[in-house]
């Protein structure tokens, strides 16, 4: 059976400065240990408007406004630089501003826990009408609101977790349970806005790509958030409800999770569902995590620059049975960190990068992009944490040189020419590896390139099970034009042409 393909994808990002100083982990977190925190008094001056967050160069590569190579033009650091003209709307998705999201919030919400008042529900309604993508149906899910006294002894009495907007209380997130503490109102907020922005990324897919929702027959979702009750913490599932709010009517669906890595365990996990023949259109789709916001902030004010994880991530891909033209996913060169790899550098790109190649009878040049952790520089150089792609790059090229695959004064070349700067946001999984999803199957199109490899990476320490590192990789490649139907086609008549041979050579015999 041929290769599945990549249909179709959407990026979302979603502007929150207020969420930043309310929802981010480092934030909170400072708020309990160091209340007086200089930190704390000096971060509200260092948010960003919408504005400037649109036209940042890495958020308009994000959006598919700009390409990686145009980004690798702008000299660093970027949060200096501006895309003059800079639209909110891009080739692949859209930045949403906060208070737009939080209208969304409300009508994605299906338990009315979600309370906004009165004027807000009022003034962003009418935004969100003018939104080329929000239904009429979605719109009328958008309650009158409340009064902000009845707002504000939900959050003083009944722990209600607020919903600030331009530094004002106009809402609140309701807990659903007085006992349960999966269905707090924190974990509550956290996983609407998972849901919201998952939404949010869906619909930009399904828009951008021209996809009747009624086609999707299986969502995978893959963030890093979990939903369930005390009987079953992370039971799910994002994915249908994703697909409840989106019209996939006919879709199922389930949540895939990995921390970082979990986006290309998904993408590899669409490919094969669909090559294996069990569903001919799967949606890989992950909303972001406030708990990611501002997580490098204090770096960032320390250095008198301005907060740069100020945004929610999303993404939305659709993988498909092959159509002779879009890019297939080579589920044949699959690379995989296993439990006995180790964690060792050249043991983890060993697993994910030249195990693969090797099946395949590759060399590591072979590939012309690598699409590891693509966060954004600007990022993490200030807080320390250095060029994640590029230290990826040099570590792959440096393997390279050992294999004899590539001169060692080479390196620096093949940094530039199969690496890219990175541009996602630090959202956790949303840097790894899909971000060039789209950009892949653009270039791919246009004979720009003919491999790509898509490489996510995950930390499964962080959740105190095990001290094994993650990864997963998947090659992209170019369509050799080999439609499954065709090539049904061309077995048939192979099989006509046999039984034919069979007859002819069985006749001369009957002759004789």
């Amino acid at each position: 059976m041929s290769f599945s393909v990549v249909k179709g994808s959407g990026y979302v990002l979603v502007h929150t400065p207020d969420m930043v100083l309310h929802n981010g982990t480092t934030q909170t977190t400072e708020r309990v240990v160091n209340p007086e925190s200089e930190y704390l008094k000096k971060l509200p001056n260092h948010l960003r408007s919408y504005q400037e967050t649109v036209s940042y160069p890495p958020n308009q590569t994000y959006i598919g406004n700009i390409t990686p190579e145009k980004l690798s033009e702008y000299k660093m650091p970027w949060y200096d630089k501006k895309i003059e003209d800079a639209n909110r709307f891009g080739k692949y998705g859209e930045i949403m501003p906060q208070d737009e999201f939080i209208g969304l919030m409300k009508i994605v919400d299906v338990f009315d826990l979600v309370s906004l008042e009165k004027s807000f529900v009022s003034d962003v309604k009418e935004k969100l009408e003018n939104h080329p993508l929000i239904t009429d149906e979605l719109i009328n899910k958008l309650k009158e609101g409340e009064e902000l006294e009845d707002i504000e002894n939900h959050i003083e009495k009944y722990e209600a977790e607020p919903i600030y907007n331009d530094g004002k209380v106009i809402g609140c997130v309701n807990r659903a349970h007085d006992v349960d503490i999966n269905l707090n109102a924190h974990t509550i907020y956290e996983n609407i806005v998972v849901k919201a922005s998952g939404a949010l990324a869906m619909l930009n897919l399904l828009n951008k790509n021209d996809i009747d929702p009624e086609n999707i027959d299986y969502i995978v979702e893959c963030s890093e958030e979990a939903c369930g009750d005390m009987n079953q913490r992370g039971g799910g599932n994002f994915a249908k409800s994703i697909g409840e709010i989106t019209g996939c009517v006919n879709a199922t669906g389930s949540d895939t999770r990995g921390f970082c890595a979990a986006p290309t365990h998904s993408l590899i996990e669409a490919a094969s569902l669909v090559q294996a023949g069990t569903y001919d259109n799967v949606v890989v789709v992950a909303g972001g995590a406030t708990a990611k916001l501002g997580m490098n902030g204090k770096d960032h004010v320390k250095k008198d620059m301005p907060v740069l994880e100020d945004t929610l991530g999303g993404f939305a891909i659709l993988v498909s049975k092959n159509d002779g033209i879009n890019p297939v996913l080579r589920t044949d060169l699959v690379g995989r960190h296993t439990v006995g790899t180790g964690s060792s550098p050249q043991a983890v790109i060993t697993s994910l990068i030249t195990n693969p190649l090797d099946k395949g009878d590759l060399k590591i040049t072979d590939i012309d992009k690598y699409s590891v952790e693509m966060q954004n520089p600007d990022i993490t150089k200030p807080a320390g944490a250095g060029d994640v792609p590029t230290s990826n790059y040099k570590m792959i090229g440096a393997l390279g040189v050992k294999r004899k695959e590539l001169e060692r004064k080479e390196l620096l070349n093949f940094v530039k020419n199969h690496g890219m700067p990175g541009w996602a946001p630090t959202q956790g999984h949303i840097p790894s590896g899909v971000p060039y999803v789209g950009f892949a199957r653009d270039a791919m199109a246009e004979g720009e390139i003919n491999s790509a490899m898509i490489v996510g990476k995950g930390s499964l320490f962080l959740g105190r099970m095990t001290n094994l590192f993650d990864g997963v990789s998947i090659v992209m490649e170019k369509n050799d034009g080999k439609s499954e139907e065709t090539e049904g086609a061309s077995e048939e008549t192979i099989k006509k042409m046999v039984a034919k041979a069979m007859r002819d050579f069985a006749s001369q015999f009957s002759d004789e």
